[in-house]
Parts: C-alpha cells; sequence; structure tokens
C-alpha cells in the first residue's frame, strides 16, 4: 500500500494539503446536530433569560419555583425534537 493510499483511505485526499486553501471542493451540506450541545445550549440560553428577567425587574424573585424549570423543560424538548426529526426524513 502507498503512502499516498493510505493518506486517502484516512483523510479522503489523494495528495496532501499545504494550506487551508489546498483543501479539494467538498459538497456543502447539513452536518448532524450534537443533541448533547443543544440541549445545553437551550438549558443555558433559558437560565441567562431567567436571570435577566430577574435582575431587570420583571419578575419577582418569588416567582423563581415556576421560573426556573421552564428552561430544563424547553431544553429537554428541543433535544427530543432533535432525536425525532431525522427519523421523520
Amino acid at each position: 500500500m502507498s503512502e499516498n493510499s493510505y493518506d486517502a483511505d484516512i483523510y479522503g485526499y489523494d495528495e496532501p494539503m499545504v494550506g487551508p486553501l489546498d483543501a479539494p471542493e467538498k459538497p456543502s451540506g447539513r452536518h448532524p446536530i450534537n443533541i448533547a450541545h443543544l440541549v445545553m445550549g437551550v438549558a443555558f440560553a433559558g437560565m441567562v433569560l431567567v436571570w435577566a428577567l430577574v435582575q431587570g425587574d420583571v419578575v419577582d424573585t418569588g416567582e423563581m419555583r415556576w421560573l426556573m424549570p421552564i428552561p430544563w423543560i424547553a431544553a429537554g424538548a428541543a433535544g427530543l425534537a432533535a432525536t425525532v426529526w431525522p427519523s421523520r426524513r
């Protein structure tokens, strides 16, 4: 097995690249969603939103009991939707 075929098997390129502009054009498309990143991103954004609402005196701190679970519920719903969505195609 030659060195070039070994590189092509691993990296998908026939010849070594010298720089980022030397990469062969590949068809663009969608990449798979990392569900863990999606869930934690939605949860983090929700927590920031809750924090901003409390700091801006939009909601009272006594309402935190029902306000804090909302980001986790939204993150779980986003994770379930991302899990089910590809199987519908």
